[in-house]
């Protein structure tokens, strides 16, 4: 038998439940009983404010009234639910939840359920809470990361351990990997970071706040990436450091453009220097080469005859570095009238057979209908005289020297990546060896004044010079192509005679073969080759999909076997170069259509090309026409077997 409460427990117990009663009225959020059948029993404070009604206006009343009506379906299958399996749970994360205004009007809510059982009943207490803010908020958060994803730079934030926390669609492009992908790691190592004093870098940012500066990183395919970062340091409600916002902007292409600018700056500022000293050299050795005239009359003797000639040959020598010098200084100004280039090829290959060695074979390869150019003649023998006498000395074993000339006609995608290429026809001469070949770091140097790597008293580093300044005179321009062990090619481009500019503002030249959506896999690891080239077949039609070297062009293959019509892979490559390329591509799949491309265009590099399996063949540098065409003409072919 249960002992009845005395008159302590009663009071106990009023004071528990009035003690619940304040808490429930003080809560700040609403907080309504229901009993099993979905009647409101009582509500608190918060309820009437959140949803309009006096608490006389709610108790006894079903609880659809605080729903909408096009929720109330949903709302008695929550019901049944519960009512099977009454226990603790919340609503509302993943879920369209809604509460009904007296005035009608409709806000997001999330709902906590908790049964209560009584010895009368088994009863409900719902927890509601108004989330109007944080899904407002959610949405700008949301409206904001879309402005983040569209903007081309790349953004991403890292914690105070350099762990990715952040990553937007800028960044994925620029560096190739996807958020997925780059959230969680550490960004220096999935970037591979370079800078003068990165350490420094961090330290700035967590005293100042900011900072600014220039990076060096890798994207995922290899290629290195030149930047422009700004750093921000991100705080909590404490000002604590929380992470650091990152903003890097892509300036590869731009900081080439400007070396190129610096480099042709360069140039003129030591030709206007040189200019003053070759005059004042030019009065120091005309005395002497007068002096040792005048003495050679008066002396007889063997003797001093000898030491005269040494002096005159050597005051002779200087003179002539002089006139390099002027030459170079002046621009390369002289008397210029319509010019076919092809007759000083042949004089110069005709006295080059004569004093070169026997173990050089030349050969030339002139275009029949080759244009004519404006310029002075001796200008023109001193460039072409000088670049074959360097490609003599590039071979002191021997080689093969091949000087041709054939009209191009560059388009805008070129002249956009050569600063000193204009959108017209040029006349291009060639002055290719097989010689010794140059590395990045010497080719960067070669137009230098007084730069040479030849041996002292063999060279006086004025060659190249004067020859990139006479052809920058004549509204030409130069590019190398090298490689070490295999030989240099030196590309000469006059402006053709009487030929007018191609038409700007064209990104699709009519007559033009169009692509139909074929897949073309791009190798090579120049990224302005790749980025040019892939611009060019996009506006043509084309899909693309890219490599940095013959390594990654054999996985992308493998990946997309199906889907790739075309490879169209250069020669020329570190790690993997264009023929284990070609030949790892035969292996996988012996009917891979290949076009081939290089900047060392020797007569037996096509006839190498052609018995590796490659449908064509194409000289750097080539224009958009050259590569339409090109294509589209392998891609109709019916059969790939090698020189068909």
């Amino acid at each position: 038998m249960t002992n009845p409460a005395g008159p302590e427990d009663v009071i106990e117990h009023r004071r528990a439940e009035e003690t619940f009663r304040l808490i429930v009225e003080a809560a700040p959020i609403g907080m309504v009983v229901v009993n099993r059948e979905g009647t409101i029993l009582m509500v608190n404070a918060h309820m009437e404010k959140l949803f309009g009604y006096s608490r006389a206006q709610l108790v006894n009343q079903p609880i659809e009234t605080l729903i909408p009506e096009r929720f109330r379906g949903k709302h008695r299958g929550y019901q049944e639910a519960f009512s099977a399996d009454p226990k603790s749970r919340f609503m509302g994360v993943g879920r369209d939840l809604y509460g009904l205004r007296q005035d009608g009007s409709e806000f997001p809510v999330e709902i906590g359920l908790n049964p209560v059982e009584t010895p009368d009943d088994h009863m409900v207490m719902a927890f509601i809470i108004d989330i109007t803010e944080r899904k407002r908020a959610a949405r700008k958060m949301q409206e904001q990361a879309a402005l983040l994803d569209i903007t081309a730079d790349a953004i991403f934030v890292r914690d105070m351990r350099h762990e990715i926390i952040y990553w937007n669609r800028g960044a994925e492009r620029l560096y190739g990997w996807s958020s997925v992908e780059a959230i969680g790691k550490n960004a220096d190592d999935l970037l591979g970071t370079h800078a003068p004093d990165l350490m420094r870098a961090y330290e700035i940012v967590l005293e100042k706040g900011e900072w600014i500066g220039e990076l060096q990183r890798k994207a995922r395919n290899g290629h290195e990436l030149k930047l422009r970062s700004r750093w921000t340091l991100v705080r909590d409600p404490q000002e604590d450091p929380r992470g650091i916002l990152a903003v890097d902007t892509d300036v590869t292409e731009w900081r080439a453009i400007q070396s190129q600018l610096i480099r042709v700056q360069r140039l003129e500022s030591v030709g206007t220097l040189a200019g003053g000293i070759a005059h004042d050299l030019n009065n120091i050795l005309s005395p002497i080469l007068m002096g040792v005239e005048a003495l050679s009359l008066q002396h007889s003797d063997k003797s001093t005859i000898k030491i005269l000639d040494i002096m005159k040959t050597a005051a002779q020598r200087g003179a002539n570095i002089v006139g390099q010098v002027l030459s170079f200084a002046r621009g390369g100004e002289g008397e210029r009238a319509e010019l076919q280039l092809k007759y000083i090829i042949h004089e110069i290959e005709k006295l080059i057979t004569e004093t070169f060695p026997k173990t050089i074979d030349i050969r030339s390869n002139i275009s029949k209908d080759l244009l004519p150019v404006i310029a002075d003649s001796t200008h023109m023998h001193q460039v072409l005289m000088n670049l074959c006498v360097n490609a003599r000395d590039a071979m002191p074993e021997g080689g093969v020297l091949t000087i041709s000339a054939d009209n191009v006609k560059l388009d805008e995608d070129y002249a956009r990546t050569h600063i000193e290429a204009q959108p017209i026809c040029y006349v291009a001469l060639k002055v290719e060896d097989t010689g010794t070949g140059m590395t990045p770091g010497i080719i960067d140097k070669i137009f230098d004044p007084f730069f040479t790597t030849k041996e002292p008293g063999k060279g006086t580093g004025l060659g190249l010079s004067t020859v990139h300044t006479i052809v920058k005179s004549h509204g030409g321009f130069m590019t190398v192509y090298s490689e070490l062990g295999k030989g240099s090619a030196f590309n000469v481009y006059i402006p053709a005679f009487g030929q007018k500019e191609v038409e700007h503002g064209e990104n699709v030249q009519e007559g033009l073969p169009m692509g139909e959506g074929e897949l073309v896999l791009i190798v090579d690891d120049e990224a302005p080759v790749r980025e040019i080239t892939q611009q060019i077949l996009e506006s043509y039609g084309y899909r693309v999909l890219l490599a940095n070297d013959g390594t990654e062009a054999v996985v992308r293959y493998v990946e997309r076997r199906e889907e790739i019509r075309v490879v169209l892979t250069d020669m020329m490559m570190p790690y993997m170069d264009g023929k284990a390329t070609i030949r790892a591509l035969r292996k996988i799949d012996p009917g891979v259509k290949i076009i081939s491309t290089s900047g060392l265009a020797r007569r037996e590099q096509p006839k190498e090309a052609v018995d590796l399996g490659v449908n064509a063949f194409l000289t750097k540098p080539y224009t958009a026409e050259t590569l339409l065409r090109t294509l589209r003409e392998v891609l109709s072919t019916t059969t790939s077997e090698p020189g068909k």
